[in-house]
Parts: C-alpha cells; sequence; structure tokens
C-alpha cells in the first residue's frame, strides 16, 4: 500500500472512531455515515492537495485492501471453512 493511501486510511479511520462510536454501520445509512467523515476527508483534500472526491476513493480502495489482508490472514490461520461443507449444517444436531 502506498504512503499516501495508508496514511489517508489512517487518519479516516482514526476519525471514524471517535465520530462514528456507538454507531451500528449495518443499520446506519451511508450516507448518514459519510457525512460525518466529510471534515476529515476535507482536512486531507486540502493538506495533500487532492480533491475530496479523490481522498474517498482512496480511503475506500485502501479500506477494500486492508479488509482483503485481514480477510487473508484470517483464511490462513482458520482454514478454509467451506472444503467442509455448510458449517451451519451441523447446528441442527
Amino acid at each position: 500500500m502506498e504512503d499516501k493511501t495508508k496514511y489517508i486510511l489512517d487518519k479516516v479511520s482514526e476519525y471514524a472512531d471517535k465520530v462514528l462510536e456507538g454507531i451500528d454501520p449495518e443499520k446506519t445509512k451511508i450516507s448518514f455515515q459519510l457525512e460525518k467523515l466529510k471534515p476529515v476527508m476535507e482536512e486531507l483534500s486540502i493538506e495533500l492537495n487532492e480533491t475530496v472526491e479523490d481522498i474517498f476513493i482512496m480511503y475506500m480502495d485502501a479500506a477494500s485492501d486492508a479488509a482483503l489482508v485481514t480477510e487473508k490472514k484470517f483464511q490462513s490461520t482458520m482454514g478454509d471453512m467451506t472444503k467442509y461443507g455448510d458449517p451451519m449444517a451441523f447446528e441442527q444436531f
């Protein structure tokens, strides 16, 4: 991950931890969440001489990459549970 992209991911994530604390992201509209993150993205756009839209895109790309790395680490630790069939099938017994 590029240094600038990692910087954006870290700054936005740190800010999000503060302003979105206690908010359930699955039950909260994306537009509300983005509105809460807008100030840090505007700040970064000025600091890095980028548009807010570009900051958002770089953040989303970095967040996707980070989630993929986390999933790969999980899979390498736990293994691929799907090769054993449906794990929920055992709950009925």
